[in-house]
């Protein structure tokens, strides 16, 4: 098989029952695949996710996970398709090979999983990043950059049905934008996006599609985000674990405006600033 076999969005026939009558016809919606991440031909992960950009998603998840601390730690990565699913695989250099080794772990991920295979609380619970940075953006500017989003999600018009993470900056508008069926995958895949093309996150803000869990704040901080931004609301952990990490998180986000949890200092309640 090869990689164009894994089209992100499949056409499948339904059987539309609205209005008190049954409608034949297709519904597009999102592939899963099983995604195996390997390092010097050593899996260490298998996660459900979007079959696209694949490469991006390797490198993010080898920063999230703090197996590589930038994306030239991995000197080459491959995608090799097979029957059963995808496999990213990646090769070290030799100082992170000998690292990799002697912290390795197996796990396997579901969609949308995001601290999978964890092997103890404290690791689970570790503490976030703290994000310096006196960046600052107003309240109009960054509910203009959320609204400025189903623009750039591509699978989603098609299918209703994944997550996007997007890094927006005032002046420049939406840097980067992945999307993926589980929301986790989706920020991994932006960060390898940024982490691939050189680009430090520290001057803009995060905004995601989803509800905000504490994994979704850790990768931020490990982004050197300072405004996370989301559609849906945080958990209360989350809230902890963004304000221990000096992340502005705005959430709950609307047509008439949002809510801001931690760190509203950065968020400019007047101000003149055009976005792009």
């Amino acid at each position: 098989m090869s990689v164009d076999d894994f089209n992100p969005v499949k056409r499948v026939p339904r059987i539309a029952w609205r209005g008190g009558e049954a409608a034949p016809g297709e519904r597009a919606i999102p592939e899963e695949t099983a995604i195996a991440l390997t390092y010097n031909r050593v899996t260490h992960a298998v996660m459900m996710a979007t079959p696209a950009d694949l490469e991006d998603f390797g490198v993010g998840f080898s920063l999230s996970e703090g197996i590589v601390s930038r994306a030239g730690d991995i000197h080459d990565i491959e995608i090799a398709p097979s029957d059963d699913g995808i496999d990213v695989r990646m090769w070290l250099a030799d100082e992170r090979a000998d690292s990799f080794t002697a912290r390795r772990r197996y796990l396997a991920g579901p969609t949308g999983c995001g601290l999978c295979g964890v092997d103890s609380l404290a690791e689970a619970m570790r503490p976030p990043r703290e994000v310096v940075s006196d960046f600052r953006v107003s309240a109009e500017a960054l509910a203009a950059a959320i609204r400025a989003l189903p623009a750039g999600q591509r699978l989603n018009r098609q299918t209703r049905a994944v997550h996007a993470a997007a890094y927006w900056e005032p002046g420049r508008g939406i840097v980067a934008l992945r999307e993926d069926v589980g929301r986790h995958n989706a920020l991994d895949k932006l960060a390898g996006a940024l982490a691939r093309d050189g680009i430090r996150a520290g001057s803009g803000a995060v905004l995601l599609t989803s509800r905000v869990s504490v994994e979704l704040i850790q990768k931020a901080a490990m982004l050197g985000t300072p405004v996370v931004a989301a559609v849906s609301a945080p958990t209360a952990l989350a809230v902890r674990f963004a304000e221990r990490a000096r992340i502005t998180l705005a959430a709950v986000v609307r047509d008439d405006g949002f809510e801001i949890f931690t760190n509203g200092d950065r968020i400019i309640q007047e101000s003149t600033e055009h976005v792009a």
